[in-house]
């Protein structure tokens, strides 16, 4: 007889499995270090700022909308697969155990998400409001838990409906009530606070109305969304190791594509230059994190005052850029294409390497331009000479050694 609370928990742990090992990958010594490196210098730094914070400063504006979109970010991950939509339709009258441990599960695996943000902005509470009792906070801390509750159900009975207007018109409706709820909450505006609880009640018990006018479940819809939000973790984790799993999505990006073939000679050596380049551009999340990484070291390079600091920051991004990049030449591992290419291995190497070189120069010279915006000159040059120092060291020293 088929059970579905045996049947998730087995599903459950193929899930664990498969995730912690590519978790274990993600998190090496590399990515700790940095971690460790970001939260001690953000802590140091968030407190100094604390300590001269402005007396305008809106806070209830910065949490009610970082609180609203915690808690309105509430998937559900059903942890279904393709097949399910052939061989578990039929049981679906016996899969409310099944449903029931996976909205369990979504909760929980989302609470560290709430922690974080709660943890993170305590401090700028209680900077700000003085006055107030801790207790009062942790009221705000419960607020929150509830919401991310309702919203977990709430999304879930939206999955029933097909209609995808319904459900984007349903999750901005109650991403602006969540902000407006913690918006008024942590203003001490209480009554107010509790109004828009109670508009917010009315929409969660239409929703809850809506589903259950609904024949049956959605199965394509959930398993596109647990398969899409599967896909996104493998993209990530790809950045670290191989993952077999993994369904690359192609980006066409034709004018950059074109841009890139007319400073490419056509000949047999410059081969895996314009692979490599072409993969940058269309395939998976390269240029996309190659691109984010740049505007986040930036942003720390600019707004840190520390000028030290601000060039530890400039190599830390180097270094993690340029280790991310070094997936591309395992990229097209699985097509048996490149073996056959009349092209010596080595010059593959030598195109990876020359990639990242161009790649890695073009992030110093944008970082050591961030430094004369902010008049710090020692830090231009500093970061210009130990930027171009570190790109030679790291490789022909560790990325040459690693290439096998």
């Amino acid at each position: 007889m088929f059970n579905s609370h045996d049947f998730f928990m087995k599903r459950f742990s193929i899930h664990i499995k498969d995730t912690s090992r590519y978790l274990k990958y993600i998190f090496n010594g590399h990515i700790a270090f940095a971690m460790l490196f970001f939260i001690a210098a953000a802590a140091y730094y968030y407190q100094q700022w604390l300590a001269n914070i402005p007396e305008n400063f809106p806070t209830s504006w910065l949490m009610g909308i970082v609180f609203g979109i915690v808690v309105s970010y509430s998937p559900v991950r059903t942890l279904l697969k393709e097949p399910d939509l052939v061989f578990l339709i039929a049981a679906e009258h016996k899969m409310s155990a099944y449903f029931r441990n996976a909205l369990i599960y979504s909760f929980v695996i989302q609470l560290y998400i709430v922690a974080l943000v709660v943890a993170a902005f305590g401090p700028l509470y209680f900077a700000s409001f003085p006055e107030r009792e801790g207790r009062v906070y942790l009221f705000t801390i419960l607020v929150v838990l509830i919401f991310k509750l309702w919203n977990l159900f709430a999304n879930w009975w939206m999955l029933k409906i097909r209609d995808k207007n319904i459900r984007y018109t349903d999750q901005a409706a109650r991403f602006i009530l969540n902000v407006a709820v913690f918006y008024f909450l942590i203003s001490g505006e209480m009554v107010i606070a509790g109004i828009i609880t109670i508009l917010f009640v009315i929409i969660f018990l239409y929703d809850l109305g809506l589903s259950r006018k609904q024949a049956g479940l959605a199965w394509e819809l959930l398993v596109e969304k647990d398969q899409h939000r599967m896909q996104s973790f493998y993209r990530f984790a790809n950045l670290f190791t191989d993952v077999p799993h993994l369904k690359n999505r192609i980006r066409p990006r034709h004018w950059l594509v074109s841009f890139v073939e007319k400073r490419i000679p056509f000949d047999r050596k410059n081969t895996y230059d314009y692979l490599y380049r072409i993969t940058f551009i269309r395939g998976g999340d390269y240029m996309s994190m190659y691109l984010r990484l740049i505007v986040i070291g930036g942003l720390f390079i600019y707004y840190i005052p520390n000028i030290w600091i601000k060039i530890l920051f400039a190599i830390l991004f180097l270094y993690m850029s340029s280790f991310q990049m070094m997936t591309l030449y395992q990229h097209h591992r699985t097509i048996m294409w490149l073996d056959l290419y009349p092209v010596d291995v080595e010059q593959r190497k030598t195109a990876l390497i020359k990639w990242l070189v161009q790649l890695a120069m073009i992030q110093t010279i944008l970082y050591a331009i961030v430094f004369l915006f902010t008049q710090a000159f020692l830090g231009f040059a500093i970061t210009l000479v130990g930027g171009i120092l570190f790109v030679y060291l790291f490789t022909n020293g560790y990325v040459k050694h690693k290439l096998v």
